[in-house]
């Protein structure tokens, strides 16, 4: 027990060490590659199961949505003309009504369907940290995934909801915390926003500019646990409880940039990298040889990031047709949501185990084939300018 606790501590901090190298020599994304390197190592016993890897691995998926959130800024979307918003709610109705239309056409279980029209922006904050929040195509994205990133979390917690409790008096009651939370969250911002309007000075009281004792991390982090020991207490989804932690942060104590810096560095440096290899862990690669998984996994994966495309072209004149193919592609890796509702359906027998395999390789070949796309466009489009 004790040598297995060893050779998985080793074995992660090589693999968190050693994937940005390996993300040059291959020339993909570090994600794909921590996941690719995870299930690698899980198949040669180098990663056993492990309850304090799968706690900090969820700690570190928590982690990255509320990094997601510290990338959204709402004084921008407040700012957005009424067509963005509108272009980016048609293109989530779109997007949604390809999905689930692809999902009967190819008769794909129920599961399968309602994974695919989710949105995450989680790896949107890769994506930034990479090419730099600034991007006219990234913004556009951040606001069409915001909205869509809520909606697939409600959507996430119905399912959970509805999953152990069946369509009972009980689901509706989690449906109508749901509500309330949001309700609260919302009251609660416009409160916060007049009293630092008030007394702006508070800020700096909370997260001071000459800062000696970590001030702003303390609170970023207390924040973060906050909202996530509510969603405990209301049996809801936790990821949106960090999400909103990020959003706050962002939204009220935006002055400090270093802070954004500080928190990123943490999460990609440690937490997500783990989650990451943890994914990849979980996947067991001699599934591969399954008659099935391959094909469909492939399926899902055309799927998503054609239903993602289409829906696109609707933002073609907001900002062009190639800023409007990246926006597509930045919103086709729904890894953790894709994750989270595959594991949810297998654990409740929902989905049998071919099919919770077919989502988790789909999940990653998004990743692969949309990161690496969005580079070679991103790279063609600097070129042209």
């Amino acid at each position: 027990m004790i040598s297995s606790n060893i050779t998985l501590i080793l074995t992660l901090s090589l693999l968190i060490w050693g994937s940005p190298f390996i993300s040059k020599m291959v020339r993909l994304p570090i994600p794909p590659v921590e996941i690719i390197l995870g299930s690698l190592f899980a198949y040669f016993g180098f990663i056993s199961n492990n309850q304090y890897f799968n706690l900090i691995a969820e700690v570190g998926f928590l982690y990255l949505m509320f990094l997601a959130g510290m990338e959204v800024d709402l004084k921008q979307i407040q700012r957005s003309s009424k067509e963005v918003i509108r272009k980016s709610i048609l293109f989530i109705a779109l997007m949604a009504f390809f999905s689930i239309a692809f999902g009967f056409i190819f008769r794909l279980n129920i599961i399968t369907i309602i994974s695919m029209p989710l949105i995450s922006i989680g790896l949107l904050a890769s994506l930034a940290k990479n090419y730099g929040k600034e991007e006219s195509w990234l913004k556009l994205a951040f606001i069409a995934g915001i909205l869509g990133e809520v909606i697939s979390i409600a959507a996430l917690t119905i399912f959970d909801a509805a999953s152990t409790t069946g369509f009972s008096s009980e689901l509706f009651i989690k449906v109508g915390y749901l509500l309330m939370f949001i309700l609260a969250v919302y009251l609660i911002y416009r409160l916060l926003h007049l009293l630092f309007w008030w007394y702006p000075e508070l800020k700096k009281t909370l997260v001071p500019q000459v800062d000696t004792s970590s001030q702003d991390i303390r609170l970023a982090m207390a924040l973060f646990f906050i909202l996530i020991a509510v969603m405990f207490s209301l049996e809801l989804e936790l990821a949106l409880g960090a999400f909103i932690a990020g959003i706050a942060i962002s939204a009220f104590f935006h002055h400090e940039k270093k802070l954004e810096e500080k928190m990123s560095s943490l999460g990609f440096g440690f937490l997500v990298p783990l989650f990451f290899i943890h994914v990849g862990a979980s996947f067991d690669i001699t599934s591969l040889a399954v008659e099935g998984v391959i094909y469909g996994a492939l399926l899902i994966t055309v799927l998503m990031l054609l239903s993602r495309l289409l829906a696109a072209i609707v933002l073609r004149k907001l900002s062009g047709a190639r800023d409007a193919l990246l926006i597509g592609l930045s919103l086709s890796m729904p890894l953790t949501l894709l994750v989270a509702v595959a594991t949810i359906g297998y654990e409740t027998k929902v989905i049998d185990i071919l099919s919770y395999y077919q989502l988790i390789l789909a999940s990653i070949f998004e990743i692969i084939i949309a990161m690496t796309t969005i580079k070679i466009l991103h790279s063609r489009r600097s070129k042209s300018v």
